[in-house]
Formats: C-alpha cells, structure tokens, sequence
C-alpha cells in the first residue's frame, strides 16, 4: 500500500529528488533565519520523535499559536508525520477565544510563540486536557523551551496514512461568529496544489513566494507551504503584522515573483503607492487576493502601478483553499471568475433549484478538498455538506460569459423595494470616489422600519471634511436611485478577521 501521508509528498520526496540544499523558508524579519528542504525534512523528524517520547499518541491535537516563522513549518509537517492533528490557531484573538478553542478542540500539546504567551497564558489556566506547553522562545515556568522538547528525541519516519485520513483541523476566521472546527484530510492538501496551485498559478521550482496572508488560515496555508512545496520552491515569511511600508519592504528586498494578498491590503498598498508616485523595482510575475472579493477599481490601479496582475478567487476554510478564480492573462476585474479546473459551482435558489444566468443565489461547490465536517458541529456539518456539495454561504450572479460576480454574503444580503441589493455592489461604488479607502455596506431600517443601505467608510489620508450628499449622488449616478445608502458614517476603521474579512455581523449590531 502507497503511503499518502500528505508529508511524503510536500517534504520526503524532495530529499530523493535532490532538494536537501535548495532553500524552502527564510524569515523576512528577525535574524532572518532559513530553512532548506534537508533542514525542513530532518527537524520534522525529530519534531515527530519528541511527540512519540511525549507519549502523544495519533490522532492528538498539537494547538498551534505560531506566528509565520520558521517553526511552523516543522511543526506542522513533523505533526503529520509522526500522524498527529496539528491545530494551526489565529494569532490574534483573545484569551477568552483562545481559552474555548483549546476546550473545543481537546488538544494536549499547545506550541506558542513567546511574543503571544502573555495573550494565552489566561486562556490555559482551567484547561484540563494539555498535558505540555512548548514556547518557542523565551519560556515562562511550567513550560518546556522549543529545543528542550525536541531535545535527545530520535528522528521518526513518516507514519503510514491513507489520503482520507484526518490530517489536520483549521478553525474558521468568525466572520460571522464562533470559530468551528474544519476538519481535513491528507490528500487535500496535495489536492489544491494540483488545481489551483499548478492550473492557475503555474507555480514553478524557481519562484519566490510571499503570503502577506498568514500560514494559519487556509489561504496563508496554501501560499506559504502547500504550494511553493509542491514544486520546490522557496517561501519568504514575515511574522510582524503586514503594513504597506512592511510588505512593499519585503517586495523589494527579498524580489518575491508570487505575492498573495488580501482586498484591504492591495487597497492601502494602492493608496500609499500613489502617495509616492510610483512602485518601485519588484520581480513580480503574479499576484494572488482571497477572503473577499476584490474591488474592481483596486485591481485596475494595482496593475497600472506594479505592472502585476492580481488572480482574484473565492475560496474557504471549509474547500481549503480557491475553487472559483480569475486566471493570469484573462481577469476581468471585479468579478471571482469560472471554476478552477477540478472543482464544479452552481447557484441555487431558497428551493435548492438551479438558477440561470443574472439571477442571484447560493454558491455550491464540489471538489477534491472539501472538509470531512466540522468538529462537534453535526447540525452544521449536515447544513453546510450536502452529498458531494458544500455551501459556500455566498451569494453570486453568473454573467452571459459564464464568470460569477460576488453579490454578498448569504447573510448580507437584503431587498430594497422588493429588489435584492448587493452590499459588495455599493462598496464597491463607494470605493471608486476619490475620497474613500475603504466601505462597508449593511441593511438598517428607518423610520417607517423599512430597509434600506448604509455605510461605513474610511477616508484616505489627507482627506478633510466630505459631503454625505456628495457620496450619495456619486452611487447613485454609479449603480441605481434605489441602491444608494440612505446614512453614511466615517470612521476609523472597520471591524474584520484576522484574514482581512470585513465583520458586518458586528456593523450590523451596532446599527
């Protein structure tokens, strides 16, 4: 029986290949560490070995809160293969979040950056399944050091596993709420690097690719490791939260041809770049944008700056990875394109009827990475997987030409004057005033408690007083008198994940 244990694939075959000395990671930030193939491959193994002296058994749950560095890789292939569940966590929650995570998931390995201890340490105290902390870095008492842990373990081989086997859990970014629990198998992984990876990126042995968007959500996950390592190829990782000044920092020392991205960053990216004037000398072939849609105005600009095209697609924790994209040399702005090869979509009613070209409804999807369900969630599991499909939540229209226009989430949406209204639609008329960085749009209801648009936008630098009115008349003249936002509120800055989606459950309820 063929091992399709996912680190025979991503890791082991590179050393018989004669990868051993070709760079996989280096670090962007800090001391700039990096890691080889030959590293990756022997660290993994001891990694893999502590866990058996540790007396973790298969199918544990290692807790991740692991900033992008090099120990992330290896401890997460070195947890498949000694044929653990790695359990990659957002860095940026809070220790009531973190501390029902750990409860949920039932993990007794937790693996912490030292810069996060002081955010986990309350999360920990009344948890009653870890067994070892290991902190990378800095321990605190109680913990074990990263190298103590690994420390006189022998290295282990890559344990048996078949391609349907459990192989690691992701939980869900919360744009709507609690996190769950997605649960994945080993040939998933591998997977999206032959649909998406290969068919659309065509991601080569001698591309450098940088993830703005981190390692533990599945789109970082897929950037910055499954698909660079499934062609050999090198990562650049950068473990400090990604400003416009950070990441074009990071473009020009380290000449990345691949960069992935979110919409919010491609549009501050956008504004300081025509601050400056210019962008300056880069070695980017292609560009990447998932978690939301991509505002057509925000390509347009990022192209005619950077001369680098930006795939947008739509993917989610629960496929993995993007299953609905544009392709390089045929993207057309302000649409999620057709379906990657491998993958099929479908848009259905309230009814579960198909609907045809210009009608709005659910996107389904199926393909070869859907999730085995959702942890301790059944209800939720048999909502969302349904035979071969899985409901995206999302709500799109299919042009005559056959590409799909993102509408809004399933959720978001709602009807003004029995009209259904798109709140990515009016974001992205908003967007396209000069004034105007960033929008969000959600249903409020006046004072005859009938619904209608408003919105929240961040200005651009610089910008001083504006003009409700004006922005009014500026969407209405763009996409409609009924679609127009009936209040207009600037702020700050608008709630989101950690992966960049913007929260309008949380505008909703201040509304």
């Amino acid at each position: 029986m063929t091992n399709e244990n996912a680190t025979v694939y991503f890791v082991d075959r590179h050393i018989d290949e004669g990868r051993a000395d070709k760079l996989a990671f280096v670090e962007a930030d800090g001391a700039a560490r990096r890691l080889t193939y030959g590293d990756l491959h022997a660290q993994a193994g001891r990694w893999a070995g502590a866990l058996e002296k540790h007396g973790v058994r298969r199918e544990e749950r290692v807790a991740m809160i692991v900033r992008d560095q090099i120990e992330f890789p290896v401890v997460f292939w070195g947890s498949l293969k000694a044929g653990a569940i790695p359990v990659p966590l957002n860095t940026l929650l809070s220790a009531p979040v973190y501390e029902a995570i750990l409860n949920d998931s039932r993990a007794t390995i937790l693996v912490v950056s030292a810069q996060l201890w002081e955010t986990v340490k309350p999360a920990i105290d009344e948890n009653r399944y870890l067994r070892t902390i290991v902190v990378i870095g800095d321990h605190p008492e109680g913990t074990e050091t990263y190298e103590d842990f690994v420390a006189g373990a022998e290295s282990l081989g890559t344990c048996d596993a078949s391609a349907d086997e459990l192989a690691f859990w992701l939980y869900s970014s919360g744009s709507t709420g609690t996190p769950k629990g997605v649960r994945h198998v080993h040939g998933s992984l591998k997977a999206t690097a032959d649909t998406f990876g290969d068919q659309v990126l065509g991601l080569r042995e001698e591309d450098v690719v940088f993830s703005a968007a981190k390692m533990f959500f599945a789109y970082g996950l897929g950037n910055a490791m499954s698909f660079p390592m499934s062609v050999g190829a090198t990562t650049v990782i950068f473990g400090g939260r990604p400003t416009p000044d950070g990441v074009t920092d990071v473009l020009v020392d380290h000449k990345p041809t691949i960069f992935c991205g979110v919409p919010t960053l491609f549009a501050a990216m956008v504004a300081a770049t025509e601050a400056k004037g210019a962008a300056p000398a880069h070695a980017l072939r292609l560009c990447t944008s998932a978690g939301e849609a991509l505002p057509r105005e925000i390509g347009e600009r990022w192209e005619r700056l950077w001369t680098a095209q930006i795939v947008d697609g739509v993917g989610s924790t629960e496929m993995l990875h993007i299953f609905l994209s544009n392709r390089p040399g045929d993207i057309v702005y302000g649409t999620s394109g057709t379906a990657v090869p491998g993958y099929e979509v479908k848009l259905v009613d309230e009814h579960d009827e198909d609907l045809g070209d210009g009608e709005v409804g659910e996107l389904l999807v199926r393909g070869p990475s859907s999730a085995e369900g959702y942890w301790n969630r059944r209800h939720k599991s048999q909502a969302t997987f349904q035979g071969h499909w899985t409901r995206t939540g999302d709500k799109y229209e299919r042009t005559p030409e056959g590409r799909f226009v993102y509408c809004g989430r399933t959720d978001d949406m709602f009807k003004v004057s029995g009209i259904w209204v798109s709140p990515f639609e009016v974001e992205q008329a908003l967007i396209d005033h000069p004034a105007i960085l960033e929008a969000a749009v959600v249903a409020r209801a006046d004072e005859k408690d009938l619904i209608k648009p408003a919105a929240y936008v961040v200005l651009k630098d610089g910008v001083g007083e504006l003009s409700v009115d004006d922005i009014k008349d500026f969407v209405k003249e763009k996409i409609g008198m009924w679609k127009y936002p009936r209040w207009v509120e600037v702020v700050e800055e608008l709630p989101k994940t950690a992966t960049g989606k913007i929260q309008r459950f949380k505008l909703r309820e201040a509304s």
